[in-house]
């Protein structure tokens, strides 16, 4: 039977969430018959020709043939419009004048429940194919819009329209409760978009747990606005930083900061992909705005940016840097796309060209993933003692003792650290020297792992162009800085 049909395309089909299957087939299993006619003065006609004087309905293929074709060429008012001698089969053998139309309209749950026949098999629109990939509405639906169409469908062709049905809450205040004028707690989404603009309506439901009802408040958008904030300046910076860049350098030319921060992006940039692929939206934002916030933004732009401002325009480490920031940002900004459409084609307009490509517009570029690169350095390490030190050198601001970390070196005997280059142990710290003796006087020490960090004053002096305390004199450039400006 046609339920039965119906109940086995259920177990075929994939429910987002699961438990969506057990409702939609619990309502299957119980539903009556459903009358598809109603008595309304309007709606899509059941176009059928009634004899008078019997009452039997006209099924002959024919005729309905006929019907079919003028409706199709001048729209379902034609049954209205049009008598029953221009509407009937001239070979049909029956007379006009014996005849009467049906009244009864469909049934608005059968218009709906065909819409994948119009919209997909019809060939009318370019909407992809039938099956449907998907089926998103709101979890009254289970009764409504996703059992309908699985009956037309299953009736017709004995297959489910859709491949994977995925249900979503209701939008709630910021208490949970439902929104009504009387309460005067509804959020209109036209006076989102006036004040906040469609991108942070859009991020805000990125943002959501559909699964169950979804809250919105002022409050709420306001938060919202301060991630998407977050997210454009990061791209602004990155931009920014890539902006003199013609060519990925080889990835083998990375340094150990560089390799660190592609390596964690792989796996982030990964992960991030498979949970939207399985429309876990709001566990991969939250895996991407945690990487933003810590490693990319909170560590890696911060320790880069001496390279980035101070070093040769073509010096290794600066375009190993770029090379890094430029994969991280084609693969955020493949994954961000469809959420931030807006900002992503602007963000596209400015891309260098070996990003670029040569597509037009947003909609021409596609996700990327970030290569593999291997990464030894020992970062659960290196940024715990970052933290231990940073925790001091906010005691020593707040004394008045220092106003820049440049204004120090960090000694240890950690090997994990003196392992690395020294312009990377520098600019992990942001300090002008790390080493196994430091003769500057202490201002702090801490321990990690039995290992002593001893903070001291760098005992050179500032260099006017990168700051830091690498010059003989405050007048005079450094090393570095001559050999940029002078080479």
């Amino acid at each position: 039977t046609l339920r039965e049909i119906a109940l086995d395309e259920i177990k075929k089909t994939d429910f987002i969430p699961e438990w969506g299957r057990n409702r939609i087939n619990a309502m299957v299993e119980n539903r009556p018959d459903w009358c598809i006619s109603r008595q309304r003065d309007w709606g899509v006609p059941i176009a059928f020709f009634r004899v008078k004087a019997t009452g039997e309905i006209i099924t002959e293929e024919k005729v309905l043939n006929f019907i079919a074709m003028i409706i199709e060429q001048q729209g379902s008012d034609a049954w209205y419009e049009l008598d029953i001698a221009q509407m009937l089969y001239p070979g049909s053998g029956y007379k006009p004048e014996e005849l009467e139309k049906v009244t009864d309209i469909l049934d608005v749950w059968f218009d709906s429940g065909s819409t994948w026949n119009a919209v997909l098999k019809s060939r009318n629109y370019d909407a992809g194919n039938y099956q449907a990939d998907l089926y998103l509405e709101g979890s009254d639906q289970h009764r409504g819009w996703f059992q309908s169409s699985l009956f037309l469908s299953t009736a017709v062709n004995s297959l489910a329209p859709y491949k994977k049905v995925l249900t979503h809450g209701f939008t709630v205040d910021s208490k949970g409760e439902k929104m009504s004028k009387s309460k005067g707690n509804v959020v209109a989404p036209d006076a989102v978009l006036k004040q906040y603009g469609s991108e942070i309506l859009r991020l805000w439901v990125a943002l959501s747990d559909y699964q169950g009802d979804l809250k919105i408040s002022d409050g709420i958008l306001k938060q919202t606005a301060d991630q998407y904030r977050k997210i454009r300046n990061t791209f602004r910076f990155l931009l920014a930083s890539i902006s003199d860049m013609e060519e990925f350098a080889p990835l083998e030319s990375l340094g150990a900061l560089d390799a660190w921060i592609l390596a964690k992006a792989k796996t982030v940039m990964d992960d991030v992909h498979t949970q939207f692929s399985a429309y876990e939206f709001v566990r991969g934002m939250s895996i991407l705005n945690n990487f933003i916030v810590n490693e990319l933004s909170g560590i890696y732009l911060d320790i880069t940016k001496d390279r980035l401002y101070c070093d040769d325009k073509n010096a290794k480490t600066r375009r190993a840097t770029q090379t890094s920031m430029a994969y991280i940002l084609r693969s955020m900004l493949g994954l961000l796309a469809p959420i931030l459409t807006y900002t992503a084609d602007e963000i596209y307009e400015s891309l260098p060209a070996a990003i670029k490509g040569e597509g037009e517009d947003i909609f021409d570029f596609t996700y990327q993933a970030v290569p593999e690169v291997a990464s030894t350095l020992r970062s659960d390490k290196l940024t715990v003692v970052r933290e231990k030190f940073y925790e001091i050198i906010d005691g020593l601001k707040k004394e008045k003792l220092i106003k820049s970390t440049l204004e120090l070196e960090l000694e240890t005997k950690e090997m994990d650290i003196l392992s690395l280059d020294a312009k990377d142990r520098e600019d992990w710290f942001v300090v002008s020297g790390v080493a196994s003796e430091c003769g500057g006087e202490s201002v702090g020490s801490f321990e990690h792992e039995g290992v002593t960090y001893t903070i001291k004053k760098a005992t050179l002096e500032k260099c006017p162009r990168c700051w830091k305390l690498h010059s003989k004199d405050d007048e005079t450039l450094c090393e570095r800085c001559d050999e940029v400006l002078n080479a």
